[in-house]
């Protein structure tokens, strides 16, 4: 597709939803650390989550699905709706770098393009395992990359808000959805998942409490394999009990740490 059919295409309100856009915060989980996909759109200064428009032939849904999708290389991750962006001037101070992002990608940005105006966002996070991910770029990306989700690089927009909203959604349901099975590697030990609960939840959690209120859940089963991590150290290996777990996710646990 040349500049000419992609400019017809993308400024074309019968094919996009007028001010409506999604933005979908990407979660994975490496060494310890809660990470968040970022991608900085070519001549912007600063960073973005991963976001789209709405085609006119797809849902809210489908949109943060396929936006998840283009940037991971995965399908069928967990997505969740936390909330909408609707301040008028969330992007109102930087409309300046929009303009200088499509002239950098030769596109003509008609004066009164529907894009410069007040939009609204509603906000999506995913779940993924941080080892599956392909990192994608979008065809006018200049970066793409991880980021610690405490250690943000300058933000776009309001878009610090929405991953720092994103997080206190993901805190909050980390207590009634079983979300490890999203960020973990299928089989774990215990420690692994009880970091990951801290990490999460930005604070210690007695060891002893934890596991026996997880374990209580029965959504996670002890394995008859062990790994070995060090001289006389190896603990057994757990994996979530797929079955329980959709359960769990459909009806919701309530885990009181």
């Amino acid at each position: 597709m040349d500049i000419k059919e992609l400019e017809a295409s993308f400024f074309d309100d019968k094919i996009y939803v007028r001010n409506v856009a999604v933005d979908n915060v990407i979660f994975g989980y490496h060494d310890k650390e809660l990470k968040v996909l970022l991608q900085r759109p070519r001549s912007f200064p600063k960073w973005t989550v991963t976001g789209g428009y709405v085609r006119k032939t797809e849902s809210i849904e489908e949109a943060a699905d396929n936006i998840a999708s283009m940037r991971t290389g995965l399908k069928n991750l967990f997505l969740k709706q936390f909330r909408s962006f609707g301040n008028p001037s969330r992007t109102k101070g930087e409309r300046a770098i929009v303009k200088k992002f499509f002239e950098s990608i030769e596109m003509k940005l008609p004066a009164d393009s529907w894009i410069l105006d007040y939009s609204v966002s509603i906000a999506f996070y995913t779940l993924t395992e941080f080892s599956l991910v392909t990192v994608q770029k979008a065809p006018f990306d200049e970066a793409i990359d991880w980021w610690p989700v405490f250690q943000l690089p300058p933000m776009m927009f309001d878009h610090a808000l929405i991953i720092e909203e994103a997080l206190k959604a993901l805190q909050h349901h980390i207590y009634h959805y079983p979300i490890g099975y999203e960020l973990l590697p299928e089989k774990f030990t215990l420690p692994e998942i009880h970091s990951l609960y801290e990490t999460i939840l930005g604070k210690t959690l007695d060891n002893r409490n934890f596991t026996r209120k997880l374990m209580s859940t029965g959504i996670v089963k002890k394995l008859d394999e062990t790994r070995n991590i060090g001289a006389h150290r190896s603990p057994y290996l757990y994996k979530f009990d797929k079955r329980k777990y959709d359960t769990a996710l459909r009806d919701g646990i309530f885990l009181a740490f």
